[in-house]
């Protein structure tokens, strides 16, 4: 029963999940602090103090905070604009790099000269109009 969980444990996707995961943590943490240290500062010396925490529409005795949406929409937006370009497109070029050309196959068919149908190589005569091929 453990040599069974032991095996499961050690399979190959299940390590890779996990390390993913970790992985994926730590770049998220990296990535907040660039958009919320570095970003967001930015923005805030350039059009001022981008805070819309104070926007509350009352409606009916309840409060709904629309700026706190729209923060985390420009927090959203800031997190896929660094992710994009700090690393989609370098990774998408990278791999652009090693990707091996794809043969061009050699041609299986040619033009008939009359009616300007594909017609197989071997053919001796076009199939749709009879007209005798040269070989």
């Amino acid at each position: 029963m453990l040599k069974g969980f032991r095996d499961f444990i050690l399979r190959g996707n299940v390590v890779d999940l996990a390390v993913g995961v970790v992985i994926g943590a730590a770049f998220g943490a990296v990535v907040i602090s660039f958009t919320k240290d570095l970003l967001t500062p930015l923005i805030a010396a350039i059009f001022g103090k981008p805070d819309f925490s104070s926007i509350v529409l009352t409606v009916n005795g309840s409060n709904l905070m629309i700026g706190n949406f729209l923060n985390a929409l420009i927090a959203f937006l800031l997190v896929a604009t660094a992710v994009y370009f700090a690393v989609v497109l370098p990774v998408n070029a990278l791999m652009e790099r090693f990707k091996k050309p794809v043969p061009v196959a050699a041609p299986t068919t040619k033009k008939c000269g009359e009616c300007t149908l594909d017609i197989p190589l071997a053919a001796r005569r076009c199939p749709y109009c009879t007209t005798p091929l040269k070989s």
